[in-house]
């Protein structure tokens, strides 16, 4: 009896590596996972450069104006400007390696399995470290000498019930009001248990009011004009530095209870964008898969970001 011709599911036109179409599908499930868990990404800028290990960001001052007085000379005047640096951290690796016997006799598709963990953590370590950031931009002071314009703290009592909640909110939509930080972009990012507490308030969902979400959906849109975005990574207690980082994310947060910001507020410099890496190791009988990038994050207008904290 002759041996059967095997079609190669994993071929790439029937020839090279007999699992070459299984890596590529991983790779796209972490990619696609990335994406689905994290929340920050579009709530503020993100400037990618091809080389190096820091960008710099221009920051101006406004001009000044004055009434002419006729036959005096137009000698000018001095626009004060610094800058903002934001450094590239330590290539962010998620690793896994996949065993081809526990492969095997697994009844569920384990690879699967391990791409959501792998874009899980990275997503989760993208998105608390932007939210850090935000409230180190918050505690920032001006980045123009006299211009007045540095981070702000509002405080509560309590964060327990909606009616505080919402009060801070207003207060930080005035504050910003009297910075001259746009409209458009701004956000706030609670935790579930404040974001809930907001969504149970029916003058918040008041359509009567201009309220927008959902009671039935547990849906609360906007409040004085900030999208309202729940995140399970608020920053909390006393955090200390880890080996690789490059830029300030640890401080005491112990108070911190939620954060609002303009998009401007902090950015983001990508230098490798997420990417997979995988080796089939035969010593070992597996295979190793990495997840990885390296990006940096930092603060860019301080007067764009506020804390909202307990007293």
């Amino acid at each position: 009896m002759s041996n059967a011709t095997v079609s190669r599911l994993g071929q790439v036109n029937g020839a090279g590596a007999t699992d070459a179409l299984f890596l590529k599908l991983f790779a796209g499930e972490v990619i696609t996972q990335f994406e689905e868990k994290n929340v920050m990404a579009p709530l503020h800028s993100v400037r990618t450069i091809s080389n190096g290990k820091s960008a710099s960001f221009p920051v101006m001052g406004t001009a000044t104006a004055s009434y002419h007085n006729v036959g005096e000379e137009i000698l000018g005047g001095s626009i004060k400007a610094a800058e903002k640096v934001i450094s590239v951290d330590s290539l962010l690796v998620a690793p896994a390696f996949i065993a081809n016997i526990d492969e095997a006799k697994n009844h569920y598709d384990v690879r699967s399995t391990y791409t959501k963990e792998l874009g899980n953590v990275l997503a989760n370590t993208y998105d608390k470290n932007i939210l850090r950031v935000v409230v180190q931009a918050a505690r920032g002071a001006e980045t123009i000498t006299g211009s007045g314009k540095s981070g702000t703290v509002i405080t509560k009592a309590n964060f327990t019930t909606s009616a505080n909640i919402v009060a801070a909110l207003f207060a930080a939509a005035e504050e910003m009001d009297g910075k001259d930080i746009p409209e458009d972009d701004r956000c706030a990012v609670v935790s579930p248990a404040i974001y809930y507490k907001l969504a149970q308030d029916t003058t918040v969902l008041n359509k009567d009011w201009g309220g927008s979400g959902a009671y039935s959906e547990g849906k609360v849109l906007r409040i004085a004009g900030i999208t309202i975005v729940k995140s399970n990574h608020i920053p909390t207690g006393v955090q200390t530095a880890d080996a690789g980082e490059s830029n300030t994310y640890h401080a005491d947060f112990s108070k911190t209870k939620a954060v609002v910001f303009h998009k401007s507020a902090v950015a983001t410099v990508k230098l490798m964008d997420l990417g997979l890496e995988s080796e089939y190791d035969i010593r070992r009988q597996g295979t190793l898969f990495v997840a990885k990038y390296a990006m940096g994050h930092g603060v860019l207008r301080p007067e764009a970001a506020i804390e909202l904290a307990l007293a």
